[in-house]
């Protein structure tokens, strides 16, 4: 009674279509790709920035005296 079968997703996917229209459901998926990709860029920049202050924070350690 409560399962969700292929038949009932066909039936939401055509009115969601039918609904937005497949320009609008391209421009969503486009702006929803760029900002996952612009999420993991600014992740991998972190770890980069993180990565970095690391070194310096071990450079320093190793030439105090």
């Amino acid at each position: 009674m409560g399962e969700i079968s292929i038949t009932k997703l066909l039936v939401v996917a055509a009115l969601v279509v039918l609904l937005f229209g497949t320009k609008k459901l391209r421009t969503l998926g486009g702006d929803l790709g760029a900002a996952i990709k612009g999420f993991k860029k600014a992740m991998n920049d972190d770890d980069a920035a993180k990565k970095d202050a690391d070194e310096v924070t071990a450079e320093k350690l190793t030439h105090k005296e």
